[in-house]
């Protein structure tokens, strides 16, 4: 589950609170808090009968299909987001992080939100970028014949002339054959720190079949919604990616989450979300969703097998230890930093550490908040003996005192 952001725009997150948001939205929606939604009251008089209702929406939960939920969905709250781990010719390494946010709420305008990430591990450096649009005009997925999506974010802003010559960040795909590109412009790469230009483009092909989490791939809130979620854990990856304007050929494992829902704001505190790959096949994500007093009413997970067969696992079969912590010196913000992770049914016991400490996001400017989401090592044992992997983790909400006011 992966709430990453809040969108201020848009109409109807899981985990967490990610509430995906543009600031010109946000303010509108605000303006309009305090009166009527319709300008003008029924007529009393109606010269026609009145149309009848729309059909009623079918209930949630639905089953998953593929790849028509591959594509864009009419919810309140959606992204598409990738996660993975590259190495280029000379065997250095990379990770990577690329989302499309999409929000709606209400009559206004759907609205969109993009992150792009690199880590430099053998660097020690973190460098990335973000875009916001409002507008259908990002959505070509039905233009795809068969399903699936295809996004286009290219940061348009009416009141600057210069966006409209921007390359667009894209994302494509479908049934687990998917493809992404996105190069920025000179100024988002000096905003970035990456003088000479940043991006990548990279090819994905799944290796296992998508994992629906919960068992049926639906996660439900209680009072705060619910969302659909699944996951392609294993994807081969080959491309390139551009740092400091040197292209560079990469290949390596990427992991895909797809979520949306009707939801907006779960779990008031933030939350912790896992993603791991052990060398042996087992791909493992856990999800620590936060209250605002600090505790964790929401704990799951799911084990997927090397034959990609999943096993639920519920808060009782996990354990999540912090050892270590990072404080970020631009926004003040202390953030768990290596943990050790138990799983007793998998006779699983792990250390994850980040491969960068400094691997913080600031997208106030587009979804509202400030993250950290990086690249990890994994090692430790299953029944005693040596296993070794990758991972990423994201941590939300522990920004939100540290910047009041900023």
């Amino acid at each position: 589950m992966r709430p990453a952001a809040r969108l201020r725009p848009g109409r109807r997150s899981t985990l967490p609170v990610v509430v995906l948001g543009l600031a010109a939205l946000a303010a509108i929606l605000a303006a309009c808090s305090g009166g009527p939604i319709l300008a003008d009251p029924p007529a009393a008089h109606p010269s026609a009968p009145p149309e009848p209702p729309p059909p009623l929406a079918l209930a949630d939960p639905r089953p998953i299909s593929f790849p028509a939920d591959d594509g864009p969905h009419d919810r309140l709250t959606e992204w598409w987001y990738y996660t993975g781990h590259l190495r280029d010719e000379t065997g250095a390494r990379y990770g990577f992080e690329y989302v499309i946010f999409r929000a709606e709420r209400g009559d206004f305008p759907v609205a969109w939100a993009s992150h792009l990430a690199i880590t430099d591990e053998a660097g020690d450096r973190f460098v990335y970028a973000q875009r916001s649009e409002i507008g259908p005009q990002v959505d070509r997925s039905a233009t795809r014949v068969g399903g699936g999506f295809e996004l286009e974010v290219r940061g348009l802003d009416p009141a600057r002339s210069e966006t409209y010559a921007q390359p667009a960040w894209t994302m494509t795909g479908g049934d687990g054959q998917d493809r992404l590109t996105a190069s920025l412009t000179t100024a988002e790469a000096a905003d970035a720190g990456s003088a000479g230009g940043m991006g990548l483009e990279l090819t994905l092909v799944a290796r296992k079949p998508p994992a629906l989490h919960d068992t049926d791939g639906w996660i439900d809130f209680g009072p705060a919604g619910g969302s659909y979620y699944y996951s392609r854990t294993a994807m081969d990856v080959t491309g390139s990616i551009v740092l400091d304007g040197r292209t560079l050929d990469v290949s390596g494992d990427a992991w895909f989450d797809h979520q949306w829902g009707d939801f907006i704001a779960v779990g008031g505190g933030g939350w912790d979300w896992f993603a791991l790959n052990l060398d042996d096949g087992t791909d493992l994500t856990i999800s620590l969703v936060r209250d605002r007093g600090g505790s964790y009413p929401l704990v799951y997970g799911t084990r997927i097998a090397a034959d990609g067969t999943t096993r639920h696992l519920p808060a009782s079969a996990v354990a999540v230890e912090p050892i270590d912590q990072w404080t970020s010196p631009r926004s003040g913000a202390t953030y768990p930093s290596g943990w050790r992770i138990q799983v007793p049914g998998e006779a699983l016991d792990l250390i994850v550490t980040p491969t960068v400490l400094d691997q913080e996001l600031d997208t106030r400017t587009t979804t509202g908040v400030i993250y950290w989401e990086g690249s990890q090592t994994v090692r430790g044992t299953r029944a005693g003996e040596p296993v070794t992997g990758r991972g990423y983790v994201e941590l939300t909400g522990y920004a939100s005192e540290a910047t009041a006011g900023r």
